[in-house]
């Protein structure tokens, strides 16, 4: 209690507690001489903001506990089928705000154009369901992995697409052979693959290479919006805050190549009312698509062009 007394005082002419700020300048100077030098410049702005939020809100005992076992319970959840901690970040706008940075930092600060004169793409989150080491298959082949007449299956046959298009440099505009495109997206019923107890393992994943024109294409499906897991914190999250869960469509790319920044991204299907309010707030008009009707092709009733241009690292 005396402690207490100590560091909260009552302002008698607002009826709001003051607090004593000594602390916060006690735990900024407890950084040794020999710390990171990158945790050195972060901690102390770090602590700052942690602090001046928990004065701001009156935060109590029981309120920080709460907030302690939120994250404590994405942890448990998290693995490498699920970052749950992730999915926290993407509800709270923080992972889209960290790619933003991190985009204009490496692009030199706003430069989107290259000295060929082709945009960059843009990046977009990673979001919580990618799986490493996807397969890696020949061009025009499909990464659906469901056999024709199941139940999941006919859930997707009005969704079955073609998507194609060419990696290539921003620096000289030539095409990259030999780009790896990392694709994965859920299913028609929302669910990806290590959600879906009735899908097969790496369901609509998979890597390709891009040919000497700097192509890639495969059959897919054409993505549907789908809600965040509501099972756990970020779910029950949402929920506390009137918040809707979902994502609008999309689809999910890693592109890389030797001697070239990797680019992690996504593209949304511009005819999902989704688009303008996503949970993740991942969406930019540069990644909008369209899908278009595909003609004479019995494995697909969509079609989706869409080109990468990386830059040099």
């Amino acid at each position: 209690m005396a402690f207490i007394k100590q560091e909260i005082e009552i302002n008698r002419n607002t009826g709001k507690p003051e607090y004593d700020l000594e602390l916060t300048e006690q735990v900024i100077a407890a950084t040794g001489p020999d710390a990171h030098p990158r945790l050195a410049e972060i901690l102390p702005s770090l602590v700052r903001h942690l602090h001046g939020f928990a004065r701001d809100v009156n935060l109590t005992v029981a309120e920080w506990m709460a907030g302690i076992e939120l994250i404590n319970e994405a942890g448990r959840m998290s693995n490498d089928r699920r970052d749950e901690t992730g999915l926290l970040c993407d509800i709270l706008g923080l992972e889209s705000l960290v790619d933003e940075i991190t985009s204009k930092l490496l692009l030199n600060s706003n430069i989107t154009e290259s000295e060929s004169g082709e945009a960059i793409t843009p990046s977009a989150i990673l979001g919580p369901f990618y799986r490493a080491n996807a397969p890696i298959l020949p061009n025009d082949s499909s990464i659906l992995r469901t056999e024709p007449g199941s139940d999941w299956y006919k859930q997707a046959e009005h969704l079955l697409a073609h998507l194609s298009g060419h990696v290539t440099s921003a620096t000289t505009g030539k095409p990259l052979r030999d780009a790896m495109v990392d694709i994965w997206l859920a299913g028609p019923n929302g669910l990806y693959e290590q959600q879906d107890p009735s899908a097969p393992d790496m369901n609509l994943r998979g890597r390709f290479l891009t040919d000497a024109n700097g192509r890639y294409a495969l059959y897919c499906i054409r993505p549907t919006a789908y809600p965040v897991p509501g099972d756990g914190p970020a779910g029950r999250l949402l929920k506390l805050l009137d918040r809707h869960p979902y994502r609008p469509a999309h689809i999910h790319f890693i592109v890389s190549k030797t001697g070239y920044r990797t680019l992690t991204t996504q593209v949304f299907d511009v005819e999902d009312k989704r688009v303008a309010d996503d949970v993740a707030f991942a969406v930019k008009k540069e990644l909008m698509v369209k899908f278009k009707k595909r003609e004479g092709d019995d494995r697909a009733l969509w079609d989706l062009e869409y080109d990468f241009t990386l830059s040099e690292a």
